[in-house]
């Protein structure tokens, strides 16, 4: 099965590398099931979508909700009859040195980033091991590649990910695929999520200045999705080339 025709569920759907994956996914023939928290910009994105392709639907969808991913999952399953890739897709980074102790925004990327991935994880794969085929995609991050000051808690969701990522692949056997995309500096909304001002103007000024295309994300994305059903692309980085 090649991308045309694959059913693909896209949490963080709404702006960013999910939305750029949604549209390159979709010109590409697959059906989409796209979940954000934000329903407005989901509408305006399966509207756009739908002028060239009427295989998408989507649903409002906090991955900090095990019922939420649930959810997700069910509609791809009811209305597609079966899930071939979950893409991971939502995170937040409300970065700060932990001397701030900024509690709530480390519970916030430990409920978003790593346990929105593992309810994702519960709900798709029961339905992989059914259908004896299937793909985990989790986009993740260079942080927990090289790590910095005041990312510590954001590159500890992001590295628990990545080794959650590698058991689960080896536990996986010979049907299921499981991918680690890791960008660097994009330009996307990331930093909206920050509570600190002046690391969210840092971040936003280092964006500005080397912050690649969500295009680029996307088609590394679509790279290992594309490839054929026995070959496993287990990780993936992605760098803008200022990018130390």
């Amino acid at each position: 099965m090649s991308i045309a025709n694959k059913v693909v569920v896209i949490t963080g759907a709404s702006s960013g590398i999910g939305r750029a994956t949604a549209i390159m996914l979709a010109k590409q023939g697959a059906k989409l099931v796209l979940g954000a928290r934000r329903e407005e910009p989901l509408k305006v994105l399966v509207n756009e979508i739908s002028a060239y392709s009427p295989e998408v639907t989507y649903v409002v969808t906090d991955v900090s909700r095990k019922e939420d991913m649930e959810s997700l999952v069910n509609l791809a399953c009811s209305t597609f009859g079966r899930l071939d890739v979950l893409i991971a897709n939502a995170g937040v980074g409300p970065i700060s040195s932990m001397d701030e102790l900024r509690v709530e925004d480390w519970e916030a990327m430990i409920d978003i980033n790593l346990k929105g991935y593992l309810y994702g994880v519960a709900a798709a794969l029961p339905v992989f091991r059914k259908q004896e085929t299937g793909h985990f995609v989790s986009v993740i991050s260079t942080a927990g590649l090289r790590i910095v000051a005041g990312q510590g808690v954001y590159a500890g969701t992001k590295n628990a990910v990545r080794t959650i990522n590698e058991a689960l692949r080896i536990e996986a056997g010979a049907n299921l695929r499981v991918t680690g995309v890791s960008p660097g500096f994009v330009k996307t909304q990331f930093a909206d999520s920050m509570t600190d001002p002046a690391t969210q103007e840092k971040v936003k000024t280092a964006m500005d200045t080397m912050g690649m295309s969500p295009d680029a994300i996307a088609r590394a994305i679509v790279f290992a999705i594309d490839q054929p059903e026995n070959v496993d692309v287990g990780d993936i980085v992605v760098r803008p080339t200022a990018q130390a």
